[in-house]
């Protein structure tokens, strides 16, 4: 059965096309993997589908009674409600429900017997789908789906305007499982969480009855769930039946193939058109240049797509630090209330240390008292000399609507609009990405322009937040390798162990220092 038919789609951003004609079915049980690179279109088509944004041209058409539930992670959650709110909101269809029986029964006392007959069969019928749907263990439903995320470490009780972007994501994820939605759209859902909500979810989808589709650049946890993958890649979408690995295998296989039918067309190209150049004027060959000039006007030239930029992560190398990066003596971290036990921490020159430990228990909180961004519930943080330090900070809230030329521009201003395009190419951005706003690019794309400038000054010491998140997988294999061969000090938040195991000397698990009970 089929549940969505998308067909002859196109769709773009002024001059620069996204889809060209793709069209694309999604059966009943059908678990997708909707890949591809940065900036090839995977969240637009999300926006799509979902009527968020209407194409240029096409057709988008859902089976009748057929209810999408979608993780965005831009949706914006309303500040002075809670995180139980927010998640008994996914019900809110049974509590309006259940608001009209209790209507019903209130009116029982002044109606004829005739209409007294009709609201007992209406309230029979309403308290039976009542029961179906699991009314009445709807809390234990929340505590349940609640747990196996985390939420519940923080608090249901707490106001969803003070947590953190991992903590919201959570918040969004969870009330989209509970609406138990007749298909799932996820947009890269495993983005700050961590490893052990990670493995939850990834056995709540494998038990998952209904259809889904994922987005999603982690690909020991695609491969884990889907059983198709659909690529998105130059304005086109194909299908491939099978894990990611299958996918990769095919993939290089047809791309070989293409490449071989490709040269061998072309020879044959410049040979017909030799023969039609030196044989044209003729009149002894003139019937077979022109038979040879036909045979080139009907031939269905093979395109190659061009090579998208691969990006080139290489970080420039700052003096040598002190022996001492940072100390920290009796450290609380905190904001209004503590986060951490006293803290003495310590990193020396040439140390890469990854901090790991659930979403919300004070990882970004740390860096930023490290680095003296914010203030400390008690205790000291001292950095070393001669450190030069640079910061890719997990999420930046605001909206950016320079241009990525003006935006490493005003970093750099030394630089010439030349040395800011080869920056920016660099990265793995084309002509397209670097002429655009910030603003209208996709999350891979801007971590790629905030890597710019991170890679073009010279450092000695590296705060990373969460770099990896949004990042294709060509991109965060050469962020890995550049990693790896950089001289200086790291210091990494990450939630995944294959990024950073082959990067790091010490891993320090957080959630020992927390003053939370996991």
């Amino acid at each position: 059965m089929s549940i969505l038919n998308v067909e002859k789609l196109s769709h773009g951003f002024g001059d620069r096309a996204i889809f060209t004609d793709v069209s694309f079915r999604l059966l009943k049980g059908e678990h997708i993997g909707l890949i591809g690179a940065n900036g090839e279109g995977k969240s637009t088509f999300m926006n799509i589908i979902t009527g968020k944004l209407q194409p240029d041209e096409g057709k988008v058409e859902w089976a009748k009674r057929m209810r999408a539930g979608y993780l965005d992670q831009h949706a914006v959650l309303q500040q002075g409600q809670s995180i139980r709110d927010v998640l008994r909101g996914a019900f809110q269809y049974l509590f309006d429900m259940e608001q009209e029986m209790n209507d019903m029964y209130g009116k029982m006392g002044d109606v004829t017997p005739e209409e007294l007959e009709q609201l007992l069969e209406d309230v029979g019928t309403i308290q039976d789908m009542l029961t179906s749907q699991d009314f009445y263990m709807i809390d234990a439903k929340i505590d349940e789906t609640a747990r196996g995320l985390g939420l519940t470490d923080i608090g249901l009780d707490k106001d969803v305007n003070d947590l953190s972007g991992g903590q919201r994501t959570k918040v969004l994820l969870a009330k989209l499982l509970l609406e138990k939605p007749d298909i799932l759209l996820l947009d890269e859902p495993t983005n700050y969480l961590d490893e052990q909500h990670i493995n939850w979810l990834k056995r709540y989808l494998l038990d998952y009855e209904n259809a889904f589709i994922l987005i999603s650049h982690d690909i020991p946890f695609l491969n884990s769930v889907i059983n198709l993958i659909y690529h998105m890649e130059n304005q086109s979408l194909s299908r491939y039946v099978g894990d990611y690995e299958y996918f990769q295998q095919v993939y290089e296989a047809k791309k070989s193939q293409l490449e071989s039918a490709f040269k061998r067309q072309q020879q044959e190209i410049a040979d017909l058109k030799d023969f039609v150049a030196r044989n044209k004027a003729s009149v002894a060959t003139r019937n077979m240049a022109m038979s040879r000039q036909k045979k080139l006007d009907k031939m269905e030239v093979i395109e190659i797509a061009k090579e998208k930029p691969k990006p080139q992560f290489n970080f420039k190398q700052g003096r040598t630090s002190g022996k001492m990066v940072f100390e920290t003596k009796d450290l609380v971290i905190g904001y209004d209330s503590p986060l951490s036990r006293p803290l003495d921490l310590s990193m020396e020159r040439g140390q890469k240390i990854a901090l790991v430990g659930a979403n919300g228990i004070g990882k970004t909180t740390l860096l930023r008292s490290i680095l003296g961004q914010i203030q400390p519930i008690s205790g000291t943080a001292r950095l070393g000399d001669l450190l030069e330090i640079g910061y890719f900070e997990q999420e930046m809230k605001e909206s950016n609507y320079n241009t990525c030329i003006e935006e490493i521009w005003n970093e750099f201003p030394s630089y010439s609009q030349f040395e800011i395009r080869a920056a920016l190419a660099k990265c793995g951005l084309t002509t397209k990405h670097i002429e655009s706003k910030i603003a209208v690019l996709s999350g891979g794309e801007k971590a790629k322009v905030r890597l710019c400038k991170l890679i073009n000054r010279e450092s000695n010491l590296l705060v990373l937040d969460e770099p990896t998140n949004h990042l294709d997988v060509d991109a965060k294999e050469e962020l890995q390798r550049a990693l790896k061969a950089y001289k200086g000090s790291i210091l990494l938040i990450s939630h995944e162990p294959e990024f950073y195991r082959d990067i790091v000397t010490d891993t320090w698990n957080c959630e020992s220092w927390t003053t939370k009970v996991f």
